[in-house]
């Protein structure tokens, strides 16, 4: 036996140090990475990259020169007699008012200055810095009509990490992200505040300097240009893609540890069952749980002929189910989301070819508000059958023969309690943010802008739902390997044994007397957050579906 535990904590030291390693070869891999513009649409890898991996960001020459193209096609307006809107025109409410030539310099800078009209705590760096990917993107397509010099100091101030400062309210999500937006083209020309590579809050024309870069003087439709895309409610959308499908694998990872303490049945997740209904979520999600469940003795245990378990509740048994269905969503929103990324959102836009420029209304932020409502729904549903799951450990009368609340000493002792509390909390409020920000429009800029999409509010209230999920899956797996150790001394699966070691090593202790819980649920979460509870998994079984 001794040796068996020895042989154990060898392995767990090589699964941990291994971990630790790709951690820091993932790091090593990223640093000095460069994303070039308009090589095509930008991806989500591009986009990951630059915004949470300060990759450094360039433009192509076929970008510069489509860029050139369509400045010609507004230098040529801008000289010409005939009104353009945003090129010899006001905007929004104000289009019917000619400006002189004299006055369009000062009506590009009055159009960022103005716009810039957000309020409320700084928005996250890595949100701003996607957008302001996302927006030179657009810019590199060739149909807005900025200059390349204008493009190329965004994608410098990107590469230098100068992220202006974006406060959370001021976009309605149509005319594109205009406040988001024009805090950051503000930056273009010198004015307003940023955050250097550091962090610290400065001057953007103190941050220029030090970088040796120059502030931009607009020209002709160029402040509209920088305002006028769906970049914020895009870029917080690929964020939360990527942080879901880590997530919703993670999912199954603590759903998989639920079903294996509660001496659950994992014949519900065979794959001729699953077939039946050829959702393709659910069967990945049902075979991640049939194997992470594979080879635990936990599940042996109760398998014979004399089982008395014919099913188990729904938060057990139809897991793949939830789970399946969220994932499919996702990958809908991501087919949204690809689109978008291969569109160039502007008003008016350049026809290069046909040396025109014309309104549209594809700035309108629907198509990207709905999706991001409809992952907030999802957030909430997989966090509630999480915490249902987790709910069940904790009654003794639903646990198996477990303590009630997984307490050491029932009744001097609470356990894990309050722990499913803070579940309930978050779920609750997971469900608030659910109601969708894009069924609501109010009416803007003396009624020119009538039906707006509320996409950017969609977007900030998924991110809260994202890191509630996080939370809340974090907690039952918490919970969930408390209540494996108290199986012992039957072993859990590779797999999900591998989690508790995992948590164990980072000081989230196992079954005892009652102790300060925050600071070890904490921990769990940032294992969860950071994908090191999946890392451990996979490390062990490969990667999962």
């Amino acid at each position: 036996m001794h040796r068996v535990r020895a042989v154990s904590r060898i392995r767990d030291d090589c699964v941990l140090r291994r971990l630790v390693a790709r951690s820091r070869a993932e790091c090593n891999d990223h640093m000095g990475e460069q994303v070039w513009v308009g090589r095509g649409p930008v991806s989500f890898a591009d986009v990951v990259a630059v915004a949470r991996r300060e990759a450094a960001v360039s433009l192509t020459d076929d970008a510069l020169a489509a860029i050139d193209r369509a400045r010609e096609v507004i230098d040529e307006l801008a000289a010409g007699e005939k009104p353009t809107y945003g090129v010899s025109t006001g905007f929004g409410a104000l289009a019917t008012r000619h400006i002189p030539t004299e006055l369009r310099a000062q009506l590009q800078r009055s159009l960022v200055r103005s716009h810039a009209a957000g309020s409320g705590p700084e928005v996250e760096r890595e949100v701003v810095r996607a957008l302001m990917l996302l927006r030179l993107s657009t810019l590199a397509t060739g149909h807005t009509g900025v200059r390349r010099e204008t493009a190329q100091l965004m994608a410098a101030l990107l590469t230098h990490g100068i992220t202006p400062v974006v406060r959370e309210y001021g976009s309605l999500g149509c005319s594109g992200d205009l406040a988001p937006l024009a805090h950051c083209a503000l930056a273009l020309i010198g004015e307003g505040e940023v955050r250097d590579a550091q962090g610290e809050l400065m001057p953007a024309a103190d941050a220029l300097v030090a970088a040796g870069l120059s502030p931009v003087e607009l020209e002709a439709k160029e402040g509209l240009a920088l305002i006028n895309g769906t970049d914020g409610m895009l870029g917080m959308l690929i964020l939360a893609i990527e942080d879901l499908r880590m997530l919703l694998r993670t999912a199954d990872v603590a759903a998989a540890m639920s079903v294996e303490a509660q001496l659950g049945t994992d014949r519900v997740f065979a794959p001729e069952l699953q077939a039946l209904r050829p959702h393709p979520g659910q069967a990945d999600s049902a075979a991640n749980l049939a194997h992470m469940l594979r080879d635990s003795a936990v599940v042996a245990s109760h398998r014979g002929p004399d089982c008395n378990r014919v099913q188990d509740a729904y938060s057990l048994r139809c897991s793949p189910q939830v789970h399946g269905a969220a994932r499919d969503t996702v990958e809908y929103a991501a087919t949204v989301a690809g689109r978008e990324l291969a569109s160039a959102i502007d008003n008016p836009v350049v026809l290069p070819d046909e040396r025109r420029v014309e309104s549209n209304g594809n700035f309108h932020g629907a198509p990207v508000a709905y999706v991001l409502d409809f992952l907030a729904i999802v957030a909430a549903d997989v966090a509630s059958i999480s915490e249902r799951r987790t709910d069940r450990f904790l009654d003794k009368a639903r646990n198996q023969g477990l303590p009630p609340f997984l307490a050491d000493d029932p009744g001097v002792d609470s356990g894990l309690m309050i722990a499913q509390y803070t579940q309930a909390a978050i779920v609750s409020e997971l469900k608030r943010l659910a109601n969708p920000a894009s069924v609501d429009s109010i009416p803007s800029s003396a009624m020119q802008e009538d039906h707006v999409s509320m996409g950017w509010s969609a977007a900030r209230k998924l991110r809260r739902s994202v890191d509630g999920l996080t939370r809340v899956v974090a907690i039952e797996v918490l919970t969930a390997a408390r209540a494996l150790d108290l199986r012992r001394p039957l072993e859990p699966s590779p797999a999900t044994g591998a989690v508790v070691r995992l948590l164990r090593k980072a000081g989230v202790a196992g079954p005892g007397p009652d102790r300060h819980l925050s600071p070890e649920i904490e921990t769990a979460v940032s294992l969860v957050r950071s994908g090191a509870v999946l890392a451990a998994v996979e490390e062990v079984i490969g990667e999962l579906a």
